[in-house]
């Protein structure tokens, strides 16, 4: 199984995940191009440019028809990689994944401010400015989480808005139909930027169904590993059983 993160993460985002669906399947987490460890970028930043890099990992590590498990923008990047390879790819799991279509484009490009993107400052306060912008997204009770969220957005701080681009524009409309994988649609019942997109997620892959994740929003996946993580095996013994 290969996680796939948001922007602008790293793989730490699936830290607490790994352990428990590693009980189970051969797991890894990596840095989409440009992010975390990974080698910066001197292009622009394209859903393409990021399949391509996780297709470089499967098949420079030789895997045999992974499940792909992407959150957010790590979705978008997931759908692609399905996309592209059809029945080579055992299983998509799509969490917090928005639909991108030419209504979502326009709407984003005439209205929609930028997320993470901040004026770097001599006195740091560019910091406050990148917390704060985050916070509204993250439990107040867990100043942990978004603590690790600044740590990634930190290490590619002025690239940071860079896949939210990538993201609103990826012309997801016409790559969709080509998803053949069994999939699951998993979404934070407080994301309210991904959860009015279930529905038609799960229209458009036939034989996808969805799972909504109680108490939890934009970071469902490190907020509640748990719940998350037994979503995904779930699905995994489910493909495994029809396989079989």
């Amino acid at each position: 199984m290969i996680f796939l993160h948001q922007t602008p993460r790293s793989w730490d985002e699936y830290r607490d995940v790994l352990p428990i669906v590693g009980r189970a399947a051969r797991v890894l987490a990596m840095d989409t191009v440009g992010y975390g460890a990974s080698a910066r970028l001197d292009v622009a930043q394209t859903m393409e440019l990021f399949a391509d890099g996780v297709e470089d990992v499967i098949e420079g590590l030789g895997l045999d028809r992974p499940v792909l498990v992407g959150h957010h923008t790590g979705g978008v990047v997931a759908l692609e990689v399905a996309a592209r390879r059809g029945p080579s790819v055992a299983g998509l799991v799509l969490s917090g994944t928005p639909y991108v279509d030419e209504a979502r484009r326009r709407l984003v490009a005439a209205s929609r401010p930028p997320i993470d993107h901040v004026e770097l400052t001599e006195d740091g306060s560019h910091l406050t400015e990148l917390w704060n912008r985050r916070r509204p997204f993250y439990p107040p009770d867990r100043p942990d989480l978004l603590s690790r969220f600044v740590a990634d957005a930190c290490r590619v701080i002025e690239q940071a808005e860079e896949g939210h681009v990538a993201v609103n524009t990826y012309r997801m409309e016409e790559r969709i139909g080509l998803v053949t994988a069994p999939t699951l649609v998993i979404c934070g019942e407080l994301d309210d930027f991904s959860m009015p997109d279930v529905p038609r997620l799960v229209s458009a892959i036939p034989g996808s169904r969805a799972r909504v994740l109680p108490g939890t929003g934009v970071p469902a996946v490190d907020h509640h590993p748990e719940a998350f993580a037994a979503e995904v095996l779930a699905f995994l013994r489910e493909i495994g059983s029809a396989r079989a």
